[in-house]
């Protein structure tokens, strides 16, 4: 996590990147922005930083050599000459441009801010930010001519929104800084573009993604493994789920041996779970650690595609959160039809 309440935006350059496979150009800025306006720089601080507060945290990488990840060595030039600011960013526009080869990637304005004052772990740093707009927002200006009002519809950038941006932070410059990452786009090769051909970033060894990889993990086991190996109803995995969730939730620290006891309890499951574990390691260049710090942001992201609903047909959805006894399924024989018992003490 990052602190922003005293940083300052010292300087900003913006340029135009259009596609090269839709034959669109490369336009380039001859001079840094204006920042005079106090007001707009308190904007622009917001649209810039707010975001990363919560973003995942990454590493320039190479399969080689860090020294040849170019938005590296781009970062580490800004870094020394922090005054020659618009020269480094245009080098960024081109390489930006040069990977902008696919017709799907929408055009849009690329600017390269630098700033001082950020808090990081309890120390001071100076950042570079990249950014990429590529939608826009349609707004309504409404001007006073005297007596009389006119209402015009115009087009521009919504400062609470980024599509794509990536914050730079001066630390741990040897291992490929630590770098937060925002991307809005999600689907198609779009989705992997601005880390992967762009950025080309990877997943920090941090307590975030450790947290996010293994309840990712563990999710997998429960919804692909454990139907094909036991006799379970959806309850049962749904309560799988919830006690995963629940660990995470009120322990700082996971612990894998506790993990096992409070949540998969039974030995034939844990046995099942740490080969599960294991193939799935192997299968993405992961691993899984027996102990680490958990991180609440990750386990609040995570909870949310933790499904703890159980659907019955078109008519119910039954919202499990808690303990599994106080539901029973069975059938009607005379209705054909199965059907669920719920016991409760209250309604709301």
């Amino acid at each position: 996590m990052i602190i922003i309440s005293d940083a300052k935006l010292e300087a900003l350059a913006t340029h135009f990147v259009g596609n090269k496979a839709t034959g669109e150009s490369l336009q380039l800025s001859k001079e840094l922005v204006t920042l005079e306006d106090a007001a707009l720089k308190n904007i622009l601080l917001q649209y810039f930083l707010s975001a990363f507060q919560q973003a995942e945290g990454y590493n320039f990488w190479h399969p080689s050599d860090i020294a040849l990840n170019e938005m590296k060595h781009y970062a580490d030039q800004i870094f020394e000459e922090p005054d020659d600011l618009l020269r480094h960013s245009i080098s960024i526009a081109k390489n930006l441009f040069d990977v902008t080869d696919l017709p799907n990637i929408k055009s849009g304005e690329l600017h390269v801010a630098y700033f001082k004052g950020i808090i990081a772990d309890q120390h001071v740093v100076d950042a570079i930010g990249i950014y990429k707009s590529e939608s826009k927002d349609t707004f309504l200006k409404i001007e006073e001519a005297g007596k009389t009002f006119s209402i015009k519809a115009d087009e521009g950038i919504n400062p609470t929104k980024l599509d794509k941006a990536c914050l730079i932070l001066n630390v741990d410059a040897e291992n490929g800084y630590r770098v937060m990452v925002i991307d809005k786009t999600n689907k198609g090769g779009e989705a992997q573009f601005w880390k992967d051909n762009f950025l080309k970033v990877r997943a920090a060894s941090d307590d975030y993604h450790a947290t996010q990889d293994y309840l990712s993990m563990y999710k997998t086991y429960v919804v692909e493994q454990v139907p094909s190996e036991f006799e379970v109803t959806r309850v049962e995995q749904i309560d799988l789920l919830n006690k995963s969730v629940n660990y995470f939730k009120k322990n700082d620290q996971f612990n894998r041996q506790q993990f096992e006891d409070e949540v998969l309890q039974m030995p034939e499951v844990i046995e099942s779970f740490r080969k599960y574990e294991q193939q799935y390691a192997d299968e993405r260049e992961l691993s899984f650690e027996d102990e680490f710090e958990i991180s609440g942001n990750a386990v609040k992201k995570q909870s949310r595609v933790f499904k703890s609903v159980l659907k019955l047909d078109k008519n119910f959805h039954v919202y499990i959160h808690g303990n599994k006894d106080l539901i029973e399924k069975g059938y009607d024989a005379s209705m054909g039809m199965h059907f669920y018992k719920i016991y409760f003490e209250e309604e709301n």
